[in-house]
């Protein structure tokens, strides 16, 4: 691996991410998932929820792999892709509309100045009326993949939710073994409009906001109050997504997830940077 790493960090409604040009196949192998623990690490580090590395591909701009902060790679993240779209086109990898590979399937984007639309994979596995207890308190879910695995529970009052506790009994719960689950708590501010708090498979942790947890809620919504496209959602870092959409039998195709994206800045990454603690304590005791 290089000793010095270029990087560039962008935020997505809250989501922030290190996004790193690996055309030139300076990771391989299992270099990826050490270096994204360290790099993710704030205070440490640059610190992110999330990097992202783009690949070249032959029949695609370009191809990503996604890796949440612990290491984690992951099929999607609606954020990650709106940031990694700007990216692209800002550094010539790619025109105002493009589409990039994901292990997810294909993702076609929309640049236009901050704001980015993305055309995510059809969602699948829709399932209502799923349940779990907890201390004697019966959480009624649905769950829907949008990528990645999603829970969607109706809150009155979403910000009296203890998200962090409830959500990571959910993410573990053998229900949604073997792959996990994301958990997104929702509440209805009006018509075609909900607020959204989400606790992330990966991060292990409460995000400012996930993208697609806003789809996942956004079409759950949609479907239990029959609502029309689009539906917007309040991030927990107070940004409004939109999400687009149109129905189909069982379900529902062309979902759009639409936001503004923001540069953070640009550098390089120096291998101080890239070490886990335990494995610098391991250099300091040989």
């Amino acid at each position: 691996m290089k000793m010095e790493i270029k990087f560039w960090k962008l935020n997505g409604s809250g989501n922030d991410f290190i996004i790193i040009d690996n055309r030139a196949n300076s990771f391989e192998g299992n270099q990826y998932v050490d270096f994204v623990k360290a790099v993710c690490r704030r205070k440490e580090s640059i610190g992110a929820d999330g990097v992202i590395f783009v690949e070249n591909h032959p029949d695609y701009d370009f191809a990503w792999r996604f890796f949440n902060s612990d290491g984690s790679e992951a099929e999607m993240c609606g954020n990650g892709s709106r940031c990694v779209a700007r990216f692209a086109y800002l550094n010539g990898i790619a025109k105002k509309e493009m589409v990039f590979l994901t292990k997810a399937g294909p993702v076609k984007a929309t640049v236009e100045g901050r704001r980015v639309k993305v055309l995510l994979p059809d969602p699948t596995g829709h399932k209502t009326g799923l349940s779990l207890l907890k201390d004697g308190l019966e959480l009624k879910m649905d769950f829907i993949n949008t990528g990645v695995p999603h829970t969607v529970i109706f809150c009155e009052d979403v910000e009296a939710v203890p998200v962090v506790e409830i959500g990571r009994f959910v993410r573990f719960h053998n229900l949604f073994q073997p792959s996990g689950t994301n958990v997104n708590f929702v509440e209805i501010l009006g018509p075609g409009k909900i607020k959204v708090r989400t606790y992330e498979r990966g991060v292990e942790d409460e995000t400012l906001a996930c993208g697609t947890g806003s789809v996942a809620s956004a079409l759950v919504c949609a479907h239990r109050n029959n609502l029309s496209s689009p539906v917007s959602v309040l991030t927990r870092g107070g940004e409004l997504l939109k999400v687009f959409f149109e129905r189909k039998e069982g379900g529902f195709k062309e979902v759009y997830l639409e936001g503004e994206t923001s540069l953070v800045c640009s550098g390089v990454l120096f291998e101080e940077g890239m070490h886990l603690r335990n494995q610098r304590r391991e250099e300091c005791d040989v």
